[in-house]
């Protein structure tokens, strides 16, 4: 059997509430590939000193970025979202990761929203690091529906280079996800890993514990040879214990392992 290249992470958000040390902890411990940083409000997660720490100390690389692009982490690195890139891009480089992963602007973010696909493609030629947007989703309420992100929430039909594919927002969105990851094609860069159900809410589950075509879009990426990172964001905040949130964390890794490498098997 000849298992792909690419490298299966842990984001650091999935051990939420626990913290960015806990998540380095257990990637180390589950046998993880490395970490991908959700910066966000835990102050170590936005530390780059400290984080350069925790990778030396557990030997964990650091493989992403997520950069703060989340509502409730509008103030972290400022509130200049070209600022957060060019923090985040810099976390980047010193940490050893290749990727930043970014959402698309919101709608009241006008000057940034206009300048996005220009802005990106030049940040993009100053260095070595990939920008891969991600897809997000509407918001539904009450028979009705608004698109909070500019020029779209769906980045497929867009000229990124680079995009990261969600498969928790792919649910929401009521999105064909194995469509979506032909039209990108070698743009299909980063994979989030989750699974959801296909309601109004973002659920990140375990992959296999929802509706979306996880097995077959990992299986799918190791016929294609596909080289870019895997990352397992799940939410286990309802987790009952630690006990129970580390094996939600190993079946998600066992998951990812089992169906990347199935279509390897099978060549």
């Amino acid at each position: 059997m000849r298992v792909p290249d690419a490298k299966i992470a842990l984001s650091t958000a999935s051990v939420y509430p626990e913290r960015t040390p806990d998540a380095f902890e257990l990637a180390s411990r589950l046998g993880y590939d490395g970490v991908e940083i959700m910066v966000g409000q835990d102050p170590v997660s936005q530390d780059i000193d400290v984080l350069e720490r925790l990778r030396d100390h557990y030997q964990l690389p650091v493989l992403a970025i997520h950069a703060p692009c989340l509502l409730v982490t509008q103030r972290v690195w400022g509130r200049d979202p070209w600022a957060k890139l060019e923090r985040a891009r810099k976390a980047a480089q010193r940490l050893g990761a290749r990727t930043v992963v970014v959402h698309p602007p919101f709608r009241w973010q006008r000057d940034y929203a206009r300048d996005f696909e220009v802005g990106l493609a030049r940040m993009r030629e100053e260095s070595d690091v990939v920008f891969a947007v991600e897809n997000m989703f509407p918001l539904r309420a009450r028979g009705g529906e608004v698109v909070p992100y500019a020029p779209d929430w769906n980045p497929v039909n867009h000229d990124f280079p680079e995009v990261t594919l969600d498969l928790s927002h792919t649910a929401v969105s009521g999105s064909d996800a194995m469509e979506m990851a032909a039209k990108l094609g070698d743009r299909l860069a980063h994979l989030h890993l989750a699974d959801g159900t296909g309601t109004n809410k973002d659920e990140h589950l375990v992959p296999g514990r929802g509706t979306q075509p996880c097995a077959q879009m990992l299986e799918r990426l190791a016929t294609a040879g596909y080289g870019g990172l895997i990352v397992l964001e799940i939410n286990t905040r309802k987790a009952v214990g630690r006990a129970e949130r580390i094996d939600d964390l190993a079946e998600a890794l066992a998951f990812a392992r089992l169906h990347f490498a199935a279509s390897s098997a099978a060549r």
